[in-house]
């Protein structure tokens, strides 16, 4: 029995050891201790701790004395490696490169410090901000009819432009001395929302000369003459943006674009100057049929060498005015019946000054960062800004509609089928809101964050398509009958544009996400990939030091996550810190528990599949969803806990982190069930659960406490949907809706009486509601004025379950 403890010491030291990831010199000096003190003591077998003190010297040698560790260790693991390693190209090294890490980074590393995030500034918006809200976006709202828009002008009508350009909606992120607003990442991304939950069509218009356009890339690239001449210009509306990225053999490789410039002499305005011989053919372009500068992204070329002594320079950006000679614009393409502006754009050799080029000559060929850079702030605003609004939309009208609309005598809400998908909606909407406030919060922390936009972008526009699409399974034939009353219909079409735009779902899912994170979020593995393309000779010890020092600290970290994932799922991970001591603090665990299982399965990953992980796709895509979710779920946390972590926000915040975690069950099951070899898969999992399957779907009863909110008046209710246009007008749907709930707890008593009179015969069955109403009059079961309540309620009742009729030929709504 002494043996067995005297051993349990020496393997709780080293597990403990590589718990804590210590140093190289440390593991040595505190192992020598414990084996010391066990010798001494002879407190093991002799013949075993004899094995176990030649085991520790060769390995202490082995890691301690430097050149011996580089010639027998680091350089066979650098000749390894550098076969195994996958070519980076040039186009895919700028993008690596472009933009910020935030906290992603730490959710990779296995151990993410939730002090830290739960530290930021709570996002706000200013006094003005908010004040543009109530005034100028409502007003706007209430000038939109969006059927009218989208089904019979197929444009915003003049005085709606008119009024977007006078009040500098365009001009959002232009800074104030440029005349622009000024306005933060969350303000553009809440203004978004608000105008989306009215139109789309509208928000699409307004948030695309905010995000990846010419306003967003002068603002942080352009010459000072060109600030000074466009910006302004922008802000007003005097100029309509656009830029033309897509064509039509560059889609999701936007980096394989056949659109070229060669560096000339030409003629311009009376005079020869250096410039570009631009050819270019662009399609998918948003504001193009009706945009006054056009953004364009091409490869520059210099064959003459009038630049440089290099030809190939690079993708490079210009501004070109429409009005430019050669210049082609005005069609339209009809992306799903939706009315925003979007068209192709053309172009055959038409010259432009030098100087048009975005940035001057220093910005030449630097076009792909400054794409990518610009392109993580706007996928961290606009798309993430529109689930959202779909979001807020579903969630307040989908509850009322659900409340309100009875089958078989009841309110479909308590079917237990509509429930689930209400809770679905529910839950969704909360993250959504979460995730956006935050991630647009970080852009406006002046950070970049490539990884989280990507996040955002992605399952932000899926779960909105997730939730939509319950809520027409909800509505039912409701929602599919176009017309003025169906506000759903729009939202449903415009999910597959926010799928497809910036970076198509798949590819995103499958490339970027775990394709860019792995090499920006790991600790070491951008800083390996970089040492080893730099070593050329691996016969001299000297030009291995710096490698040798990475490699080491990254066996520490990966061997520091097997032992923390080991602990973890042994204990069910209890005894991990948690920064906060509420109902909240096991999903604090958790999702520790979880970044610790993402931080080993990748190193796993990286190491069995080498360059061969860049075409695993699927793999990739499952190693990305563990990360997203963990981003997903912190930030539901952090958003918790930014609202003072109300009572009425718990069971959300509950259901949001254990959907997250259920999802995360799931990549890990499906990684580890199509990864080879399948012993050391299921050793993994065995070691990440050792007790089986943890994470499941949120239980029914925490499904039914989220969803109660949805279904009548709330303080909580009114946050969720805080931004989402209600309208003044009473024939408004949401308005009628509205009020129909704010007089549901009057009505239901009154139904009640009337039920019960019908059930004890003093009220006929099978006649019409006026007549039973007066018979439960003059049976005194209820008053005159609760029959004209009843009469009143139903006629509105009867409005919000109406749908629209037209004549023959579509051409006019006759109800």
């Amino acid at each position: 029995m002494a043996a067995l403890l005297n051993f349990a010491i020496l393997l709780i030291a080293i597990i403990g050891l590589a718990y804590l990831q210590v140093p190289v010199l440390l593991w040595t000096l505190c192992l020598t201790i414990v084996l010391a003190l066990l010798t001494y003591l002879a407190a093991l077998n002799p013949i075993f701790l004899i094995i176990c003190w030649l085991i520790f010297i060769t390995v202490a040698i082995f890691t301690n004395i430097k050149p011996l560790r580089k010639k027998f260790i680091t350089k066979p693991l650098v000749q390894f490696l550098k076969k195994r390693m996958p070519v980076i190209s040039d186009t895919e090294r700028e993008a690596i490169e472009a933009g910020h890490v935030w906290w992603e980074k730490d959710l990779f590393s296995g151990r993410p410090h939730f002090k830290k995030l739960l530290s930021i500034p709570e996002p706000q918006l200013t006094t003005d901000e908010i004040n543009f809200l109530n005034h100028q976006v409502e007003t706007v709202c209430g000038m939109i009819n969006d059927w009218e828009i989208v089904n019979k002008e197929h444009d915003l009508p003049e005085s709606v432009w008119n009024y977007l350009k006078k009040e500098r909606f365009f001009g959002m992120i232009i800074p104030k001395e440029y005349g622009g607003l000024g306005f933060s990442a969350l303000a553009h991304s809440t203004i978004v929302v608000k105008l989306a939950t009215r139109s789309i069509s509208t928000a699409v218009n307004t948030m695309v000369p905010n995000s990846l356009g010419p306003g967003e890339l002068l603002s942080h690239y352009g010459t000072k003459e060109q600030k000074e001449y466009y910006l302004p210009r922008l802000a007003r509306g005097d100029e309509i943006p656009c830029f033309a990225l897509t064509g039509p053999e560059a889609g999701s490789d936007a980096g394989s674009l056949t659109d070229s410039g060669i560096v000339c002499q030409g003629q311009f305005e009376g005079k020869e100057v250096l410039g570009v011989r631009l050819t270019w053919n662009k399609r998918y372009i948003t504001l193009a049929p009706v945009a006054t500068v056009l953004g364009i992204a091409f490869r520059l070329y210099d064959p003459d060498h009038l630049l440089s002594e290099k030809e190939d320079r690079g993708i490079t950006l210009c501004l070109v005015p429409t009005s430019h000679p050669g210049v082609e614009i005005g069609n339209r393409h009809y992306p799903l019946y939706l009315a925003f502006m979007n068209g192709p754009t053309r172009g055959q050799d038409v010259f432009i000054p030098l100087d048009w080029i975005i940035g001057g000559k220093e910005k030449i060929g630097h076009g792909w960062q400054m794409l990518m850079e610009c392109l993580s702030i706007g996928r961290s605003i606009s798309l993430p800004a529109l689930s959202t609004a779909c979001g807020k939309l579903a969630y307040r009208l989908t509850g009322g509609y659900a409340r309100l609309r009875k089958q078989f005598n009841t309110s479909i809400a308590h079917f237990e089928g509509i429930e689930e998908a209400l809770a679905n909606i529910a839950g969704f909407t909360y993250l959504l809101e979460a995730n956006r406030i935050l991630t647009a919060g970080a852009v406006d922390l002046q950070v970049r964050p490539a990884i989280a936009s990507a996040i955002a972008k992605y399952h932000m526009t899926e779960l909105s398509r997730k939730l939509i699409a319950h809520a027409m399974d909800i509505h039912a034939g409701h929602a599919i009958q176009m017309g003025p009353r169906n506000i759903l219909a729009n939202a449903h079409c415009s999910i597959p544009i926010s799928i497809t735009v910036e970076g198509a779902n798949i590819l995103t899912r499958n490339l970027i996400i775990f394709g860019q994170g792995a090499i920006r979020c790991h600790p070491y593995v951008l800083q390996e990939v970089n040492l080893l393309a730099k070593i050329n000779n691996l016969n001299n010890l000297n030009d291995l030091t710096e490698i040798d020092r990475t490699f080491f600290s990254h066996i520490g970290y990966a061997v520091s996550n097997f032992v923390r994932c080991l602990c973890q799922g042994l204990t069910g991970g209890r005894l991990i810190f948690s920064p906060v001591r509420d109902k909240t603090a096991p999903l604090y665990r958790q999702l520790t528990r979880m970044s610790s299982a993402l931080a080993l399965l990748s190193d796993m990953c990286m190491l069995i599949l080498g360059g061969d992980l860049k075409r695993k796709e699927r793999i990739s895509a499952r190693l990305g969803d563990m990360l997203s979710q963990l981003y997903l779920a912190s930030l539901a946390l952090k958003y918790f806990h930014d609202q003072k972590s109300p009572a009425t926000d718990l069971p959300y915040v509950i259901w949001s982190v254990q959907y997250c975690l259920s999802e995360i069950q799931t990549a890990c099951d499906e990684l580890l069930n199509n990864l080879k070899p399948r012993w050391l898969a299921k050793l993994f999992y065995g070691l990440i659960f050792p007790w089986g399957k943890v994470y499941y779907k949120p239980q029914d009863n925490l499904s039914h406490q989220i969803v109660k909110s949805m279904l009548e008046p709330s303080d909580f209710r009114d946050r969720l949907t805080k931004y989402c246009y209600i309208g003044v007008d009473a024939t408004e749907p949401l308005q009628r809706i509205e009020k129909a709930l704010s007089q549901i707890n009057q009505i239901d008593p009154v139904w009640k009486k009337l039920k019960n009179a019908i059930r004890n015969g003093s009220v006929a069955k099978n006649i019409d509601l006026s007549q039973q109403l007066q018979a439960a009059v003059d049976a005194l079961s209820i008053t005159e004025n609760e029959m004209q309540l009843l009469l009143e309620f139903d006629a509105l009742y009867q409005e919000i379950i109406q749908v629209d009729e037209f004549t023959f030929d579509l051409q006019t709504v006759v109800t």
